[in-house]
């Protein structure tokens, strides 16, 4: 084992230890022998069980098999979620075959960033991860099932289910993905004409035509932002099948994974301590941070992961991160970090490849419980029809495509390409997997904005043709809900292509689609928490070093110390529904700490005082 690996696992043990015992005797005190809805009043369970056909109503009056629970994020406005319309009927199916029972519990909303990109509706994008915990804890309330199937695939939604489902984590819980879609016009096209409009060097149409031939069937954007992440992370932590994440919608092999997961989902309510709770301890939160590092994941997992480990009872922080990072190797180039796609990913070897040359280099833990049953080592295989049947078998020895994935041996960078950057601003993280080395050390003036149009405006007016730093502040998640800037990442890329040094700071996101410019994001403390970076002044010089870590505004304490806080309007954010989280943004917790406005408030939770850095 790394002992880099051991020593963050171990600190994070060690910091949880009050928190995890807390939430494991939680589970404990929930858990029951034989099936939940046993102890149910007969008219509780005549509610429960009015609908289904009389074959069902006749498993479940005798109360020897499971019952499995689906929550799904079903719409067809999500290219990624619309394969799930017909998934119930399929999953009602599957358990039938294997004397079960299987109901839709309840719907959670999923919202698309990308459509909401730059819009007012993103204010309500890191939230809708908040709000999808709390459906999905909704969904699962009324004690009658055994097992869950969590389907959901996109930014937001499988964090917040991920942390609902850890309320019932006395239960097991299989992630049941839908695939990406297939390959279209590749993203470094897409990025190309972007850039191309951002210039105004072709018009709308052409933007549009673009946009559409990479976007242009259902399944997942194929491009490796929070959506492939998530997906990643949930195979590597061990919660879906082994292969799972990259098999495209409506295909033979889509259809076998997806029957294959309740058959697991019934397996495991026959064995002991299978919940997913009891499975969520340190070692898979690492094993998820180190595939996140491996293969250059999306930066909001710094926010999302660390919320998901503190429903589980464990404290991690982003100390944890970069000294991981420091010792993992990127083995992967997918876009935005190269010009590949998920699929070109999962043909060069995907994720058995990636597993198990983590697990040979003592980057992995092995020891963990997985919904396959004891050990990651299952996870170095890949799925495949063999006439009807599925089955496993070894993932390949070697990279089909060493441009897309490579061994340890010759990875593509000895880092994982996430940092941690501290200073006089505070404390922020980014990410290097496709920030150039001559571009990851930026010291210039400041341009000081509070939105990303702000900024846009002043490219447009040409203010911009120069050395500068974007210092973007009141993005955070109290300021107004912590939308991504993805708008910025064209310009700003523009900007440095024609030579200029540019950089960009700020308390809000830039997602998975963080690219080749330097962006301190999740700037902590942020400006509305009364972060120094509300105190920046347009001309300050600013000092973002990658290299050494450091994020310096070069102003003297007792400067600092005399310039005022900027005095705030009241908050009148109602565009798009925001009005209705109010209390969400007033509560929210600092970006370190996973931005989430619920997690301190839980019981088992909020007596426990976790030391951060």
């Amino acid at each position: 084992m790394h002992p880099v690996l051991t020593e963050v696992t171990e600190r994070i043990q060690a910091r949880s230890a009050v928190l995890r015992e807390a939430y494991v005797a939680h589970l404990r005190q929930a858990r029951r022998p034989g099936p939940y809805r046993a102890g149910l009043g007969c008219a509780n369970a005549a509610h429960a069980y009015a609908a289904m056909p009389a074959n069902d109503k006749l498993v479940l009056h005798a109360q020897r098999q499971p019952n499995l629970g689906i929550i799904t994020a079903y719409n067809d406005l999500l290219s990624a979620h619309q394969p799930y319309e017909h998934y119930p009927q399929v999953l009602r199916e599957a358990a039938r075959a294997h004397g079960a029972t299987a109901q839709v519990a309840g719907g959670v909303p999923a919202m698309c960033d990308g459509i909401t990109q730059g819009e007012d509706g993103m204010g309500l994008s890191l939230f809708s991860r908040d709000v999808i915990a709390m459906a999905t804890a909704v969904g699962l309330s009324h004690n009658v099932f055994d097992a869950g199937l969590l389907l959901g695939i996109c930014d937001k939604i499988v964090p917040g289910l991920f942390m609902g489902a850890l309320q019932f984590g006395h239960l097991p819980m299989v992630f049941v993905p839908a695939g990406p879609m297939t390959s279209g016009l590749s993203n470094s096209e897409k990025a190309r004409v972007r850039q191309q409009f951002t210039q105004g060097l072709v018009d709308r149409q052409t933007l549009l035509q673009a946009e559409q031939a990479a976007y242009h069937s259902a399944g997942t954007c194929t491009f490796y932002g929070t959506a492939n992440s998530n997906q990643m992370l949930m195979e590597i932590m061990g919660m879906q099948l082994p292969g799972s994440s990259f098999v495209n919608p409506d295909t033979p092999l889509r259809l076998a994974l997806t029957q294959a997961a309740v058959r697991q989902a019934v397996a495991l309510t026959q064995q002991a301590d299978s919940g997913m709770g009891f499975q969520t301890n340190a070692q898979v939160i690492v094993n998820g941070m180190v595939g996140l590092l491996a293969t250059g994941g999306s930066t909001n997992h710094s926010l999302h992961l660390v919320a998901m480990a503190r429903a589980a009872g464990l404290a991690i922080n982003w100390d944890d991160f970069s000294d991981l990072s420091a010792a993992v190797p990127l083995l992967a180039r997918v876009y935005p970090n190269g010009s590949a796609d998920v699929n070109h990913f999962h043909a060069a070897g995907g994720m058995g490849f990636v597993i198990r040359e983590l697990l040979d280099a003592g980057l992995l833990h092995d020891d963990v419980h997985t919904v396959m049953g004891a050990g990651l080592r299952r996870y170095t295989q890949e799925p495949f029809l063999d006439g009807d049947q599925l089955r496993w078998r070894d993932a390949p020895t070697a990279s089909a495509d060493e441009d897309v994935l490579r061994p340890v041996q010759r990875a593509f960078s000895p880092d994982g390409g996430l940092r941690l950057l501290t200073g006089n601003l505070g404390r922020a993280v980014v990410k290097v997997s496709a920030v150039k080395p001559e571009h990851r050390e930026v010291r210039a003036p400041a341009v000081v904005v509070e939105s990303q149009q702000a900024l846009a405006q002043l490219y447009k007016d040409g203010q911009l043709n120069r050395d500068f730093v974007a210092v973007v502040r009141e993005q955070g998640p109290q300021a107004n809900g912590m939308p991504e800037l993805h708008k910025l990442t064209p310009l700003l890329g523009v900007l440095q292509d024609q030579g200029f040094r540019v950089a960009l700071v700020t308390d809000g996101r830039m997602s998975g689609a963080s690219g080749k410019v330097p962006a301190a994001i999740h700037l902590s403390p942020e400006s509305k928490n009364g972060g120094m970076v509300a105190k920046v002044r347009d001309g300050d010089m600013v000092c973002l070093n990658c290299n050494t870590g450091v994020l310096t505004l070069e102003v003297s304490d007792a400067e600092l110390a005399s310039r005022p806080l900027p005095e705030r309007a009241k908050d009148e954010l109602w565009q798009s529904g925001q009005g209705l989280f109010g209390l969400f943004r007033q509560h929210a917790a600092l970006a370190e700490e996973g931005a989430s406005p619920l997690l301190a408030a839980m019981p088992a939770l909020s007596d426990t005082v976790i030391e951060q850095p």
